[in-house]
């Protein structure tokens, strides 16, 4: 059943130009189930580009708010706002995933939400690197991966994320990073992020003077899989992974004369997070 059927049709023109006004950015209260019922009626009727992006842009607002995030989901808004990323207008398709990221944080929307995975992912992967498109996908996977009920949906993704991350500027990798570290710490995940094939210059980024925010990350990704690896009995015996792979990296030689380097680093937080990996004989 469509959403419009549920909930009925705004009376006229007047309930039309109500929900514009409520996206005009001076409507600094909370909105109500009725508001955002409105709301969602017009981002499903109108093709009003500046319309519909800026619908998306209060709804995001809106489900900042917890109470907010249930309504949206039971007033059957999830897919029509979803439907938005597929909008050849970047700005829309900026302004849909960002909605979308803000009502992920609710485990419930998360499984509407999935079906919305794999696109994201494409898009991610294939829109213009560094743009504010990519960047609120990279965000909405994040989310989509705090916990480890969706992490399977992105196996196929893995080596194209860390091109991501060694192709895309400062905000971008420290985006991809925070999406590969919430990978990590899930045991189910370390084979396929470990077989994957990573261009060598990703070990660039264990280089002493890489931004900290940067470091810190990759050196998290790193101890999250020794510890999935440690705990699994598999630090003893090199499982096969593929030559090129990520695992002959982060176990090779010159990865190892880098993190020893990293125990003189200047920063405490790192010095501590590398002697985790290898610890000080």
């Amino acid at each position: 059943m469509r959403a419009v059927a549920a909930w009925g049709r705004p009376p006229g023109g007047e309930g039309r130009a109500a929900a514009e006004d409520l996206t005009n950015g001076s409507y600094d209260d909370i909105l109500n189930a009725e508001q955002l019922q409105k709301l969602l009626y017009l981002l499903e009727s109108t093709e009003d580009p500046m319309i519909t992006e800026r619908a998306l842009v209060t709804l995001g607002n809106s489900a900042a708010f917890s109470t907010n995030q249930a309504i949206i989901r039971e007033l059957g808004g999830i897919p029509i706002i979803g439907i938005r990323i597929n909008s050849p207008n970047q700005s829309i398709k900026e302004k849909a995933l960002n909605a979308l990221n803000n009502l992920s944080v609710n485990a419930d929307n998360q499984i509407k939400i999935k079906v919305y995975v794999n696109q994201v992912c494409k898009d991610v992967l294939s829109g213009p690197l560094d743009s504010a498109v990519q960047l609120a996908g990279l965000r909405l996977l994040t989310n989509m991966t705090v916990t480890n009920e969706h992490q399977h949906m992105l196996n196929s993704y893995i080596a194209d994320l860390f091109h991501v991350l060694l192709t895309g500027n400062g905000t971008t990798k420290v985006q991809v990073l925070k999406l590969l570290v919430n990978l990590s710490e899930n045991p189910a995940m370390t084979e396929g992020l470990l077989s994957a094939q990573v261009d060598s210059s990703f070990l660039s980024l264990f280089d002493g003077h890489v931004p900290q925010e940067i470091l810190l990350r990759v050196l998290t990704l790193f101890q999250n899989i020794n510890d999935c690896l440690r705990a699994g009995g598999h630090l003893a015996v090199q499982p096969p992974f593929p030559k090129g792979a990520l695992f002959s990296l982060l176990y090779g030689e010159e990865c190892v004369q880098k993190m020893k380097a990293l125990v003189y680093h200047d920063d405490v937080d790192v010095r501590e997070k590398v002697v985790t990996i290898i610890p000080k004989s």
